[in-house]
């Protein structure tokens, strides 16, 4: 008689090599976790930080009641704000489009030179926060709003051109096909064929960026670029808790004001 071997094969996820190099990766994760936690708090003093529970319960007892007559003094600044913010961004999209344009693969001029050079300029914008674009701008051309608005116009130019150089390269070739078999020309296409497509998506992302510019205006007066931080700045300097929290209520509101217009323009736009 022939005996018959059954071999039953058990169905593993992962290959021996692979677990292998998957708990690997897993100790290298933990190593390198352990090891920044002990470079980033090898100065820190201990005895601080557990001592921060009682004095955060001593400033916000300080924080209380409100000082709600210092409300009417914050007005012009809240107001120089929202302009910083409204100003900031109209200037930033003006110099995000032909940026984003000549970024997108389906719209540069040149894809060798140009648009890498396009592509460096949305980096470059990006890559730089609109507190260190202020603190910069207020050493070249001295403290007030004209460096906020240039700090939130050059912090804009990178989120809108990306975006937007994005939108452009989704547009549906078919429809733009269609516009040059007619015989029109470049600018044609453009005004025709692309502008239309994505003016939906500009105005989405104006708006979108105006509520993210609100927001990053109001600490621009922290480093000498005005708006509301600047009161907030002077008021953290003398320990005016109850007029710290005045002014951090007046944004919160402020803040929230500008989510629901932005929402519903978005709405209304889109």
């Amino acid at each position: 008689m022939t005996e018959i071997t059954h071999y039953s094969q058990v169905w593993a996820h992962r290959t021996p090599r692979a677990r292998l190099f998957m708990w690997l990766g897993w100790v290298a994760l933990v190593a390198l976790f352990v090891f920044c936690w002990h470079l980033m708090t090898e100065n820190t003093i201990w005895v601080f930080v557990l001592d921060a529970p009682r004095q955060a319960a001593d400033i916000g007892g300080r924080t209380m009641p409100p000082e709600w007559g210092y409300l009417p003094e914050l007005m012009k600044p809240l107001w120089d704000t929202i302009n910083i913010a409204t100003l900031g961004t109209i200037g930033g999209v003006i110099m995000a489009v032909p940026v984003a344009f000549i970024a997108a693969r389906n719209t540069t001029p040149s894809a060798t030179i140009l648009r890498p050079i396009a592509l460096f300029i949305i980096v470059a914008s990006r890559s730089i926060n609109s507190l260190i674009w202020a603190l910069l701008l207020v050493a070249m051309i001295g403290p007030g709003l004209l460096a906020g608005i240039v700090a939130i116009a050059l912090r804009s130019i990178g989120f809108v051109g990306k975006l937007l150089y994005e939108a452009i390269e989704e547009t549906d070739a078919r429809q733009i096909e269609a516009i040059e078999a007619t015989g029109a020309r470049g600018a044609q296409v453009l005004s025709y064929g692309i502008v239309p497509q994505i003016m939906p998506a500009f105005w989405g992302i104006t708006v979108f960026r105006w509520d993210i510019n609100i927001r990053e205006s109001t600490i621009l007066g922290l480093v000498g670029a005005g708006g509301i931080g600047l009161k907030l700045n002077a008021s953290l300097n003398t320990l005016a808790w109850s007029q710290v929290t005045v002014i951090l209520l007046l944004i919160l509101g402020t803040v929230i004001v500008s989510e629901w217009v932005s929402a519903r323009m978005r709405h209304a736009l889109i």
